[in-house]
């Protein structure tokens, strides 16, 4: 039998923190017909913040205030604080005394939030696998074609892809056998097959939160495993995170950095790293160290950090994964033994697979958005748009796949969106 092949107005694929505020915007800002034919577009068969690294004590680095609306409307009864009085834990969190919350409690909020929208439609288990224009008489470009891993399709005049980067896989490590490569984005699901009692030699690469985070977890989870991380860099260290860094973070500052020369970009993207990729927050950074210091004082050393150090090398053999380690300051080799390797290696920089697929079938040179996030593509004013969420760093700056600017960011492209629409007749047919 074949699938049915639906037909929206918009599809929004993925529904992580970015769609679902765009979810909200649509629901609070936009004529009820549009909001009621838009769909988004999960993968799994439900929402969860962070799936890979949904550790019980990892915490947020973003204020609770910077939900999926507050910024743009307090009032809304999809805030994270709304949330916690629905589901009676207020009073205990308000007690808790923090602004940045447990992973699993935001995780809770983005599906509180996915199950009470009334009007935009979740399809659960629906992978994107490929999105090509739709082209009616004279070739005019009508919408856009999405195809999912079902072999179903849906047709969407407009289209917001926010399904987040690409995990990104060190070319070193291509050639290991899959069943011994565990990405920070597949952790949770791939080390459960895993024996905690097991006596694993876990070599975990990286040196910035998402890798302390693996390290402490296979650390605390399997108590007989050996941990060691390796690191190019001198040493863990703290993000810099003072008040007058966090500006940056700002709705505001977004302006500033897309209207930015480009040298002036590259600085600001250098410095911003700092913030937010190239660091620990203070209180794992702590931990670690402690328990370093714990383990050298028994003389039961588990957990072990190897710096300033480059793999240049690795090899499956004797069922075992060799990485040769190459010292940066002395340039002499060695080799490390693992069973698994753990990669903290952060998101292929380029634009998602699912991206440069449609910019290839559209004959684009290059992949680049306007202020409010719009895929510039040839054609009239008014046409079939595509909105790119959380991969613009390069033009919107750090903040893009972060938090902190959803709750503006949904605004903005309903707000480009329905303009668009003005003069067509589409926003007379969907109010």
């Amino acid at each position: 039998m074949a699938l049915a092949r639906q037909d929206v107005e918009l599809l929004a694929i993925g529904a992580g923190p970015a769609n679902l505020a765009l979810a909200v915007a649509l629901e609070e800002l936009a004529p009820a017909g549009l909001a009621e034919s838009t769909v988004i577009a999960e993968r799994y068969d439900s929402v969860v913040w962070q799936r890979g690294m949904l550790l019980p004590w990892t915490q947020s680095q973003v204020s609770f205030l910077k939900d999926l609306v507050t910024l743009r409307n307090p009032t809304s009864r999809f805030s994270f604080v709304n949330y916690l009085h629905n589901v009676g834990r207020l009073d205990e969190f308000i007690n808790l005394g923090t602004f940045t919350p447990y992973r699993q409690e935001i995780s809770g909020y983005l599906q509180w939030v996915a199950d009470t929208l009334t009007k935009v439609r979740i399809g659960y288990g629906r992978r994107a696998v490929a999105i090509a224009p739709r082209h009616g008489a004279g070739g005019r470009l009508e919408g856009w074609l999405t195809s999912f891993a079902d072999g179903s399709e849906i047709h969407s005049r407009d289209l917001v892809i926010g399904a987040g980067r690409d995990s990104r896989i060190p070319a070193e490590f291509a050639a290991l056998p899959a069943d011994r490569l565990i990405h920070s984005a597949d952790y949770s699901a791939r080390i459960a097959a895993l024996d905690p009692a097991g006596k694993h030699r876990f070599a975990v690469i990286g040196g910035a939160q998402s890798a302390a985070e693996l390290l402490w977890a296979v650390h605390q989870g399997f108590p007989a495993a050996a941990t060691t991380m390796v690191m190019r860099s001198i040493g863990l260290k703290n993000y810099e995170s003072s008040k007058f860094t966090n500006e940056i973070y700002y709705s505001s500052f977004i302006d500033q950095f897309f209207q930015a020369t480009g040298p002036a970009r590259d600085q600001l993207l250098r410095e911003m790293h700092l913030s937010n990729y190239a660091g620990l927050a203070p209180a794992m950074l702590d931990t670690l160290y402690r328990q370093r210091y714990l383990e050298r004082l028994s003389g039961d050393e588990r957990l072990k950090l190897i710096t300033m150090t480059d793999i240049t090398a690795t090899r499956f053999e004797g069922d075992e994964v060799v990485l040769t380690l190459t010292d940066r300051l002395t340039g002499t080799s060695t080799e490390l033994a693992a069973d698994y390797v753990l990669l903290g290696t952060g998101f292929d920089s380029r634009m998602p697979a699912l991206v440069r697929g449609l910019a290839d079938r559209l004959g684009l040179a290059e992949t680049t958005v306007d202020r409010n996030y719009r895929l510039c593509v040839p054609g009239p004013e008014g046409g079939p748009s595509v909105y790119l969420q959380g991969v613009n760093e390069a033009t919107h700056g750090i903040s893009d796949s972060l938090l902190s600017v959803l709750a503006m960011r949904s605004s903005e492209i309903v707000g480009d969106l329905l303009q668009h629409r003005m003069g067509t007749g589409l926003l007379a047919d969907v109010a």
